[in-house]
């Protein structure tokens, strides 16, 4: 057994789940601002440029913020290992920016990344599990190896919810084994939303500017949207996956979690681009673009044909309450909003979407430990599986693994079942979904609420999410949430969705809907919801 992972079961498995027992610390302590709260990628390229602060004051500056908020005081535990080189980083790119300048907008800004991002450094990978505390990629993600050509400094990684929400039908988002449960930091007992549960937390906390995450099905626009963030869910292909550990080629993206639709648009640049490692991302060859910041507009709305989705109103009414003011808000700016729309095929492809993902999670997650190479602890789904048996206690405390185990029965991508139930998807979402809707009525972009307002976290009984992801994910087309207010202090999300490769057409009009009502408010971590 690994040294480390020796250690890590024996030991600091406890503290992790003292944090997702709910015995750990909560606070109601008045948190002091940083100098550093809301500060966007362009304030802070600003202060290096004229030498108020390096891009070493930064890092050091984030890393105290995790250690006094994340790891103590409210102990929003959102980031699940912190960078032991990155203090390295940051002093190598203030060097490199006095002798020869910086690299772009990137250069010496902290960021965070989701632990199912490979990085072959001193930082595990391991989805949360305690199956792959030990494992060492072989190389850098793709998209890894793009931000640190970019200039970024690598933080940390963030918690998730374990496997990305794929182990169990009653799971719990925002925790894992390895790293206990996340907290939302406007309410300290309500759930961050998953699967990149820790990267909304600690971007909505001022941990970082900006984090990375991955979505299948939700797990951009969820935390988002409960985090008071701006979520960026980009086409299938947009942004390559090679070093990501997967659960579905079909769906599975990385994509930017932000404060602001500027900075989410200026990652996305970074991300984007095509990778031999990744076949999906040739067909996005000529649909990227290294700045998508171009795109931006205050007026992006004047003109825009907008259809609303009312098949997704109706489940709150105070999310109904808010989206009818965000409605009116788009029509004073100008929008065209084709009121209602239907989505003719909504709510007919959650069977085959989760039958598609059983199929790809064992054919990918396979490959993608075999890549680890013979030296990894576990080298196959099943021996996930038997793993979590032999560690119940720290790995299943709360839920099990029957989406693992019914995987692990499924065939090749070669069975009739999987092809029957991919094309199903894609026709149904694509076609005859998004497509449909949006050549029936010539829309710009389909709109609708992200979700409720964060639920109180129920370890006993998993999520009670309400979400609107599925159409785009499915169909493998992108969206973006943005904050559309609060409810009791918790914050709501509206969604803009839209064709494959409309990214710049959905920045656009986010960034005009932000511009027009900045509802960003920064957290206060309260222990609970103030209902009165």
């Amino acid at each position: 057994m690994h040294p480390e992972r020796r250690r890590f079961l024996q030991a600091g498995l406890w503290s992790g789940l003292a944090v997702a027992t709910g015995t750990a610390p909560v606070s109601g302590m008045e948190v002091k601002p940083s100098e550093l709260d809301e500060s966007t990628v362009a304030d802070l390229q600003a202060a290096m440029d004229s030498k108020k602060f390096t891009a070493r004051f930064l890092t050091a500056t984030y890393l105290a913020r995790i250690d006094a908020f994340d790891n103590k005081g409210p102990a929003v535990n959102s980031v699940i290992e912190v960078n032991p080189e990155a203090l390295t980083m940051a002093e190598q790119l203030d060097q490199e920016r006095q002798a020869r300048g910086t690299r772009g907008p990137w250069h010496g800004i902290p960021v965070l990344i989701k632990d199912n991002i490979a990085t072959a450094d001193r930082m595990a990978t391991t989805a949360g599990s305690l199956a792959l505390v030990g494992a060492r990629p072989p190389a850098d993600s793709f998209l890894v190896k793009r931000l640190r050509r970019a200039g970024a400094v690598l933080l940390g990684k963030t918690n998730l919810s374990e496997w990305a929400n794929i182990r169990s039908s009653h799971s719990t988002s925002g925790w894992s084994g390895r790293g206990g449960l996340t907290r939302n930091p406007y309410a300290l007992d309500r759930n961050p939303g998953g699967s990149s549960s820790g990267s909304g937390a600690a971007v909505a906390a001022n941990f970082c500017v900006a984090a990375v995450g991955t979505e299948t099905d939700g797990s951009i626009m969820s935390p988002s949207s409960a985090n008071g963030i701006v979520g960026l869910k980009p086409t299938v292909g947009l942004v390559s996956r090679s070093g990501v550990i997967p659960i579905s080629h079909s769906q599975d993206t990385p994509g930017p979690m932000a404060r602001t639709v500027r900075d989410a648009a200026l990652l996305l640049g970074v991300l984007a681009g095509e990778d031999p490692e990744d076949k999906a991302t040739s067909a996005g060859r000529s649909k990227s673009f290294a700045d998508y910041t171009r795109f931006l507009d205050p007026h992006g709305l004047r003109g825009a044909r907008v259809g609303v989705v009312r098949q997704f109103f109706g489940f709150h009414g105070g999310v109904d309450g808010l989206m009818e003011k965000a409605l009116g808000v788009m029509k004073h700016r100008g929008a065209v909003l084709v009121d209602p729309v239907l989505i003719p095929t909504l709510g007919q492809v959650e069977d085959s979407e989760l039958l598609v993902f059983l199929y790809e999670l064992k054919a990918g997650l396979n490959a993608y430990l075999d890549r680890l190479g013979r030296a990894a602890p576990v080298h196959s789904l099943q021996e996930i599986i038997e793993f979590n048996e032999r560690h119940r206690q720290q790995e299943m405390p709360y839920f099990g693994q029957d989406l693992f185990v019914k995987a692990q029965a499924k065939g090749p991508l070669t069975s009739k079942e999987y092809r029957t139930a991919l094309e199903l998807n894609h026709r149904l979402a694509r076609q005859e979904g998004i497509d449909a809707v949006m050549d029936r009525f010539k829309l710009d972009a389909l709109v609708a609420p992200t979700g409720g307002p964060a639920w109180v976290t129920d370890l006993v009984n998993g999520d009670h999410s309400v979400g609107t992801s599925t159409p785009a994910a499915v169909a493998g087309y992108p969206s973006i949430t943005v904050p559309a207010g609060f409810i009791f202090g918790l914050p709501v999300g509206i969604s803009f969705f839209g064709r494959a490769w409309s990214e710049p057409t959905l920045l656009k009009l986010a960034y005009a809907f932000e511009q027009a009502t900045t509802f960003r408010q920064p957290p206060r971590f309260l222990p609970t919801a103030n209902l009165s």
